[in-house]
């Protein structure tokens, strides 16, 4: 089950120091910011001050250390800070209005499913680049491996880069493509001081390390079809 971090917003006043004068603010708490390992007490402030607010006498908020009390401000049954003149009462209703819309975000975000989640982290890994993704695997996979095996990891990645340049996104990789990039290594062209293309078996290689590459990024959570497992060897 989700735990939900019950963020609550609310409408606060601060003493301005030389004028009897309040700033209006937005004040939210519990909130969870990445990178900080207690929850954070978030204070927006609107722009906006008022001078004409009604205080409850019945709600003590402090008594400073020369005896003076400072009480709470009244509010109306919806939680509306009660203020006598129109124009400080417009920038209560206005706060009020701030104070529901970043509830609702707030409440919004707690409902935001785990799934829906990993479907924008799906669709972010989606405009990741495949080719480089490979290179990475290459040096990871066959740090150790045998020359022969790097050689022809190496090489498919080339020929890789030849047929698409030096991008091919993993949104873009489906059977069409995996079936013209068979096509483009049964006609690719030996390189370095040979002549002719690459024989079949070479070809077929090398086919099935970029299969190879396509079941590791599947396991890895950048495709969510298993392609490799689809698509015909040479």
């Amino acid at each position: 089950m989700k735990e939900l971090s019950n963020t609550k917003v609310t409408v606060r006043l601060r003493k301005a120091e030389d004028r009897k004068e309040w700033y209006v603010y937005i004040e939210s708490y519990p909130v969870f910011v990445p990178g900080k390992k207690s929850l954070q007490r978030i204070r927006e402030y609107l722009n906006r001050s008022v001078t004409t607010i009604e205080w409850d006498k019945k709600r003590n908020a402090r008594t400073d250390t020369d005896g003076t009390k400072t009480y709470k401000p009244k509010r109306d049954d919806n939680g509306i800070i009660i203020c006598r003149s129109e124009k400080d009462q417009e920038n209560m209703i206005y706060a009020d209005g701030v104070r529901k819309l970043r509830q609702r975000e707030y409440d919004n975000a707690d409902l935001y499913s785990d799934t829906e989640t990993e479907q924008a982290e799906q669709k972010e890994r989606l405009q990741q680049n495949f080719i480089e993704y490979f290179d990475n695997v290459t040096a990871k996979r066959h740090a150790n491996s045998s020359k022969s095996i790097l050689i022809n990891w190496q090489r498919t990645y080339e020929f890789m880069k030849q047929f698409a340049g030096n991008t091919l996104l993993f949104s873009q990789i489906n059977n069409r493509i995996a079936e013209e990039f068979k096509r483009f290594l049964l006609s690719a062209p030996c390189g370095g001081h040979k002549s002719g293309t690459i024989s079949h078996n070479t070809a077929a290689t090398y086919f099935s390390i970029f299969k190879a590459g396509l079941k590791q990024s599947f396991v890895d959570g950048y495709l969510t079809v298993d392609l490799s497992a689809k698509i015909k060897g040479i």
